[in-house]
C-alpha cells in the first residue's frame, strides 16, 4: 500500500467517522473530551483522585459513543476513563446538536 492510498483510507475513515457522529450525535445528552479521546454519552461522572501526591481523573461514563476511527465498535455500554490530563464535560443543549445539513 502507497503512502497514498493509505492517505485516503484515512481520509474515507475520517468522513464516514463525521457522518456516524452527525447521525448519533441527537441521542446524547453529553461531551466528554479527554487528552486522547472525544465521547458523546448519556450520564458521566468525574471524580478527582489523588495517589502518591499525584492528582488524576477518574471519568465514568454510560451509553457512550466513541470517536475512534480504528475502532470497529464505538457504542459502549460503560466506559471508565483514567487520566492525568484536563478532562472537559459539556451538556448538550437541544440547538447545539442540531448538525448541520448536507
Amino acid at each position: 500500500m502507497s503512502a497514498e492510498d493509505l492517505e485516503k483510507y484515512e481520509t474515507e475513515m475520517e468522513l464516514t467517522l463525521y457522518r456516524e457522529y452527525r447521525d448519533v450525535v441527537g441521542i446524547f445528552k453529553y461531551v466528554v473530551e479527554t487528552d486522547r479521546r472525544f465521547y458523546l454519552c448519556n450520564q458521566v461522572d468525574v471524580k478527582a483522585r489523588s495517589e502518591s501526591g499525584d492528582v488524576f481523573f477518574e471519568v465514568s461514563m454510560s451509553d457512550a459513543w466513541v470517536w475512534d476511527m480504528y475502532r470497529p465498535a464505538r457504542f459502549a455500554k460503560n466506559v471508565k476513563v483514567l487520566t492525568f490530563k484536563d478532562v472537559n464535560v459539556e451538556e448538550l443543549a437541544a440547538q447545539d446538536i442540531d448538525p448541520p445539513k448536507d
